[in-house]
């Protein structure tokens, strides 16, 4: 693992904790029985019941055990961050729904598991830490059954080049075409907790134009059957949005028409 990819997981580690206590996750609503995915993903993927899925950079599970709960015969969750996947596994100690974690870099998937999936997820905020996005591809192929699916739902690029510190209105700050470094931030906060400081303030971030997610996916044999976009976002990524129900936010205006999150629907013909 290199420095960039060390430096993301010592930040992960750190934070997977303060995530699972935080509001935002709401993980004791969920344990009451909550579905923690969101209104694209239930309206793309209407029929798992009876299916496998495998969950890319799964966190603590949350999303993976609500597949799990919608009727999914077996689902598995991969995370780098081993104190993440220790918590779904202490989550699913409790529940009891036939899932299994399996921490592991991504790119190293294949030397701890074979089978291949009726669905492969992914969603929201997962290819910023991603530095190689054909090799990615070829994971996401590699898992899908013939005739099965790959879904990803993830916050668009194109809002990744704004300063999200403006507290007026988008300003640009960051390239939209990769360089040859990442983008490096320190934070001593995570993106859920403005109270509790982090040690690990460090993470380095790739990004990948919309372009280039597309096509990785086209090399490695998967056919696209629809991408769409849509205008809000799932968290305050700037200060001037608001929530206009809740976990839909919106700029407070018609002044930004502006694609906020996109979703890809690609089967393995």
């Amino acid at each position: 693992m290199d420095e960039f990819m060390k430096k993301n997981l010592d930040r992960w580690n750190e934070t997977s904790a303060i995530h699972a206590k935080s509001d935002e996750y709401d993980l004791e609503s969920f344990m009451k029985g909550r579905n923690s995915l969101h209104e694209i993903e239930l309206n793309e993927l209407t029929d798992v019941k009876g299916k496998t899925l495998l969950h890319l950079q799964c966190q603590f599970g949350m999303d993976t055990l609500s597949w799990a709960r919608m009727g999914a015969s077996r689902v598995v969750g991969i995370d780098f961050s081993n104190v993440a996947i220790d918590l779904a596994n202490s989550i699913n100690e409790e529940l009891k729904l036939p899932a299994e974690f399996i921490c592991s870099n991504i790119y190293d998937l294949p030397d701890v598991l074979e089978e291949e999936f009726d669905i492969v997820f992914t969603s929201y905020g997962v290819l910023v830490w991603l530095p190689d996005l054909d090799k990615w591809a070829k994971i996401v192929a590699r898992y899908v059954k013939k005739g099965g699916t790959f879904f990803i739902a993830e916050f668009h690029p194109f809002m990744w080049i704004f300063d999200d510190e403006n507290k007026s209105e988008l300003v640009y700050r960051y390239p939209y075409f990769q360089g040859k470094e990442p983008l490096h931030f320190t934070s001593e906060y995570t993106y859920t907790d403005q109270d509790e400081t982090i040690k690990n303030v460090e993470t380095y971030e790739w990004q990948h134009t919309f372009g280039d997610i597309i096509t990785a996916l086209i090399n490695e044999g998967l056919t696209i059957k629809s991408v769409k976009e849509y205008p809000y976002t799932l968290f305050p990524q700037f200060p001037f949005v608001e929530e206009v129900e809740k976990g839909i936010w919106k700029f407070r205006d018609d002044k930004y028409n502006v694609p906020m999150i996109y979703s890809i629907k690609a089967t393995k013909e």
